[in-house]
């Protein structure tokens, strides 16, 4: 049975394409756009009043989700085999429960240079001719792992009449990788000049900044490994790694395409069932630091012409209660194109072309953060309507009509995430690595729509958190520093990292 046809959906009759829009808000806007114009560009927005909207119906929108097959293998392998027969094609991940958190203390990098690295050469295969073997087949190869991530992701995907070729080539770089030395010493030089380009990048300059200012030396503090890092990365330290934490009793297998699990077990079989089990380190989650008061981070750009500004600060984990009530009060706050961030500050003010907030959660606490980038004459007052807009949240509760627009939108895009087979498949290794319920996504409208303004108020006051906002700025220092001084004590570095000078208010 396909996906279309397993998941039952009682949809809201009469949503409209305007809620939609909302939803996806933050994906159509146009770089290069400017305000948006009815034909009287200096008419503002705040306060309208939409007339004329589509009859909604008020019902809460119910899902019931394909369960994935799934078996263990002998060794230890779970495999999750989500059938899509659609279309004829597949993708599949080997999730290994290992990732940056698992780098040693003085290595951070390494974790992300193993998966990166696994394709480039095998006993049976060189990189070229894994390369011209994968592009022959019309098929895709990749691996990646975070530098704060307890999971490593190893990716493929192609036509299912490929399946078994595919999956030979994809068996052969997970288990049998050498990391050849020519090889190593390329990604070397490669990712070397990256980290160099990068630094000429302002909204790089301002996540290094900030995820430091938040995390300190926790693995999250960290945006991109170290130059040393990188340079001592050796086939032995790659080999070392691998070998133990890449096994099958630490490793999820998940199949989403035109397959089932009794159709395809006999491969999963051929080629992953004398993988050798064996004991690998569990995962230490390092402490985070206390968060301090309020502080204003400025990285001197000279000459930019723009400021880019980031306010954030800590947030929840991703099995937090406070989830819920997160997600909806983000998508009033700065969720998209319709939220209020991106109202006041472009709609109304003309300040930028986009204003936004989100917010992450891992096995660690993750963080709420508003960004924006606005011309550099005005950063004083985009700064003041941030705390303007943040203030807000907290004193007042949000009107009916926003609670129940933000609700209906959040729906109305889980909805439309669920045409996606490697959505739902992401969503089932999501249910198993947080050990959430069988159910947790079948009940997601509910959960949705049981947020209250109470609620909202309640997460906003603890969560953007006024008391120790860290506040990151990345433009001119001689023409936007004293402007920032008027917001609290101001530190400002240079493009290396560097600290400048420090401005008190």
């Amino acid at each position: 049975m396909s996906i279309r046809a397993t998941v039952r959906i009682q949809v809201w009759v009469g949503i409209s394409v305007v809620l939609c829009l909302s939803a996806f808000g933050a994906q159509i806007v146009s770089p290069a756009g400017g305000r948006q114009s009815s034909g009287r560009p200096d008419q503002s927005l705040k306060g309208a009043i939409l007339k004329g909207r589509a009859p909604v119906n008020k019902r809460i929108l119910r899902v019931k989700l394909p369960r994935g097959q799934e078996t263990t293998l002998e060794n230890g392998l779970r495999v999750i085999v989500l059938e899509d027969h659609r279309v004829p094609t597949f993708f599949m991940q080997m999730v290994i429960l290992s990732g940056g958190l698992s780098d040693p203390p003085d290595y951070h990098g390494l974790a992300s240079f193993t998966a990166s690295l696994l394709r480039e050469g095998t006993r049976k295969r060189s990189s070229r001719q894994i390369a011209e073997e994968v592009e022959s087949l019309g098929a895709t190869l990749s691996g990646n792992s975070g530098l704060a991530s307890f999971t490593t992701h190893v990716s493929t995907s192609g036509l299912i009449e490929n399946v078994n070729q595919v999956l030979d080539i994809f068996a052969d770089v997970i288990r049998d990788p050498t990391f050849p030395e020519e090889e190593v010493e390329k990604f070397r030089n490669r990712i070397l000049s990256q980290l160099q380009f990068q630094r000429s990048i302002p909204q790089f300059l301002a996540q290094e900044r900030f995820s430091r200012a938040i995390y300190g030396g926790h693995p999250a503090g960290l945006v991109t490994p170290s130059t040393e890092s990188v340079k001592k990365t050796t086939p032995e330290e790659l080999g070392g790694f691998h070998a133990l934490h890449y096994r099958p009793n630490n490793a999820i297998l998940a199949v989403v395409g035109d397959v089932t699990l009794k159709e395809f077990l006999p491969g999963i079989r051929r080629v992953f069932g004398d993988w050798k089990s064996k004991d690998t380190p569990k995962v230490t989650i390092p402490s985070i630091p206390v968060q301090g008061p309020t502080r204003i981070y400025l990285v001197d750009r000279p000459h930019s012409v723009q400021t880019v500004l980031m306010l954030g600060n800590l947030g929840i984990e991703r099995t937090d209660p406070d989830y819920f009530p997160m997600l909806v009060m983000n998508h009033i706050l700065g969720g998209g194109a319709a939220a209020r961030l991106f109202m006041n500050l472009r709609e109304e003010k003309g300040y930028t072309y986009g204003a936004y907030s989100s917010f992450s959660g891992s096995i660690f606490r993750g963080v709420w953060v508003a960004s924006s980038e606005v011309r550099i004459d005005v950063t004083g007052e985009a700064m003041r309507e941030f705390m303007n807009e943040f203030k807000r949240i907290h004193d007042e509760q949000v009107s009916p009509v926003e609670l129940e627009d933000a609700r209906r939108a959040l729906a109305g895009s889980f909805a439309l995430s669920l045409e996606e087979p490697q959505t739902l498949l992401q969503n089932i290794l999501t249910q198993k690595l947080y050990n959430f319920l069988a159910n947790y996504w079948d009940t997601y409208p509910q959960k949705v729509a049981a947020v209250s303004a109470q609620d909202i108020q309640r997460v906003a006051r603890k969560y953007v958190d006024l008391d120790h906002l860290q506040v990151i700025a990345v433009g001119d220092a001689s023409k936007v520093r004293d402007k920032l001084a008027q917001f609290g004590n101001v530190e400002v570095y240079d493009a290396e990292g560097e600290v400048v000078a420090l401005r008190s208010r």
